[in-house]
């Protein structure tokens, strides 16, 4: 397994303990709210980080990925929180965690012309119902069958973790940290208006808003890893290591909630691990 491939995983890794943590933070205080101060706390860190990292090529091309990347998760965010207030967690949730998978790997093959070996392949295929098994709550029904505005939103959050996902992977490395922080200021900006909209309360107590800006810089973390792997590795390789991150709050809510998982999302865990190794001996 290459730097690239390892560095995606990381990335994986990262992504997922934020969304628990999140999660977590969530049953406390308006999930909104944490979104809100999760992306500050990004901001803080990658302000502080940028300066020391060499950039000697900062573009205003890269800057405009950077902040398209940040509309993106912003877009991503919101339409997530919608969905799951307004629809099926069951459907919400796995449609945009396929959707930020499949759109990107479509960008690469078709657009970019990016050609994954068969190896490759085999793990892309294998990883897109590991998603959908593994996203799945447990005693959650699909309700009639219908296409509700639950899963138009699930859709529409998929499209924005996807257009994150690809315009990073846009970035040139000679900008170095700073697309990144016009990532973080662009995603601040497109989640603003959905707090305002929903009056959401930005009181909360010291201790959840630094749990809060704490996990926004493990995200913050995530997608730095995530776009050195791009600089390492095809769109379509990195995307859909880093997109197995729902693997992360399922297991830390075995291990560390105890919590019980249906079989549907032990199966997705094995069809992930085979993904990842499917990927990794290409």
């Amino acid at each position: 397994m290459g730097a690239g491939e390892l560095l995606a995983l990381a990335s994986a890794v990262c992504f997922g303990t934020t969304h628990f943590l999140s999660a977590l933070l969530a049953r406390r205080v308006d999930a909104t709210a944490v979104a809100l101060y999760a992306q500050i706390g990004g901001c803080v860190l990658i302000l502080a980080a940028a300066p020391l990292v060499s950039a000697p090529h900062v573009t205003a091309s890269a800057l405009a990925w950077g902040a398209l990347s940040g509309i993106g998760t912003g877009l991503g965010v919101t339409f997530l929180y919608r969905g799951v207030s307004g629809g099926r967690l069951s459907v919400v949730v796995p449609l945009s965690d396929v959707g930020a998978l499949m759109l990107p790997v479509l960008v690469g093959v078709v657009l970019l012309g990016e050609r994954p070996s068969m190896l490759s392949w085999a793990g892309i295929v294998v990883a897109l119902p590991a998603l959908w098994l593994v996203s799945r709550s447990p005693g959650e029904e699909d309700g009639d069958g219908r296409f509700g505005t639950g899963s138009v939103a699930g859709l529409i959050a998929g499209a924005g973790f996807a257009l994150q996902f690809v315009a990073l992977a846009r970035v040139d490395a000679g900008a170095g940290l700073w697309p990144l922080v016009a990532s973080r200021f662009a995603s601040v900006v497109a989640i603003v208006p959905l707090a305002v909209n929903a009056k959401v309360s930005p009181r909360m107590s010291p201790r959840l808003l630094l749990g809060a800006l704490g996990t926004g810089a493990l995200g913050t973390v995530a997608v730095a890893l995530y776009t050195w792997a791009t600089w390492q590795q095809l769109l379509a390789i990195a995307v859909v290591l880093a997109a197995l991150y729902p693997v992360i709050p399922v297991v830390l809510g075995l291990t560390v909630l105890r919590e019980r998982i249906s079989r549907t999302q032990a199966f997705g865990l094995v069809l992930a691990a085979g993904a990842i190794a499917g990927i990794a001996l290409a």
